[in-house]
């Protein structure tokens, strides 16, 4: 059976680059950066493997709400600078890297979803919380910091929530690492509530008569809210890649 493990570049990269007591110290982060790949090839012992990377264009989800993912650091100047050499380092290492022209959790989905469907399994390295939507039996995620796949039943208790409400908990009450917005006087403990009882948000948007009058207005004056702020999650899975999987093979040292 093919195993694809899919590393999410910026999100791993990123988090190492942060510890390094000089941000400027390309050898060490190239030094650490293939330890951590080479202990994910050893311990998941993949068929294929691609470290995804997001691009510099404009995300479509930036296009339909401005302040989505606003705040966010831009990344360290030496980091930007040294990414090209480290691209390079990886190759030789087996660890071949995919360039989106945006965000990497569309390319990420898209790969994994196309390996479930074709009878394969998907290992996805990331801390990234929203990729959780794509969870099944053959698709995991692993965190590498704290070497274990995510608890997705913890997940689930910690929200109040099962796994398949993820996206319409997020259009209820947002996503604020992302800049999701939600439904305005919509928090967590609502959005639980809610689908606890409702189980989903269009059996909730058809029983707003059922709701006490100050709630429902809330719900019917953030109904476009809801529908934009659940696109926004919604990773794409069918994006056009023109790779082949035999281009992330891992051969053998």
């Amino acid at each position: 059976m093919n195993r694809l493990l899919i590393i999410d570049g910026l999100n791993l990269i990123r988090r190492i680059h942060a510890a390094l007591p000089d941000e400027g110290d390309m050898d060490t982060l190239y030094e650490r950066v293939a330890q951590a790949c080479r202990k994910l090839l050893r311990g998941h012992q993949p068929t294929h493997c691609a470290i995804v990377w997001d691009g510099d264009a404009i995300s479509w989800r930036k296009h339909l709400y401005e302040d989505y993912k606003k705040g966010r650091k831009p990344m360290p100047e030496a980091l930007a600078k040294g990414l090209p050499a480290l691209k390079t380092k990886l190759e030789a290492l087996n660890v071949h890297s995919v360039n989106a022209e945006s965000e990497a959790d569309d390319v990420i989905a898209t790969l994994a979803c196309k390996l479930a469907a074709n009878g394969g399994e998907a290992i996805i390295v990331s801390t990234d919380k929203g990729l959780l939507q794509l969870m099944s039996p053959h698709i995991r995620q692993w965190d590498h910091f704290a070497g274990q796949y995510f608890d997705i039943e913890a997940f689930e208790s910690k929200l109040g929530i099962e796994r398949h409400q993820l996206l319409d908990y997020i259009a209820l009450c947002g996503d604020s690492g992302n800049k999701i917005p939600g439904i305005p006087g919509i928090g967590p403990k609502s959005a639980s509530e809610l689908l606890r009882t409702y189980r989903s948000l269009a059996n909730l948007y058809h029983s707003l008569g059922t709701l006490g009058s100050r709630q429902a207005n809330k719900l019917r004056e953030g109904r476009d809210m809801a529908r934009l702020s659940y696109k926004l999650a919604k990773l794409q899975t069918e994006l056009p890649l023109h790779l082949k999987l035999s281009d992330l093979r891992v051969n053998p040292s």
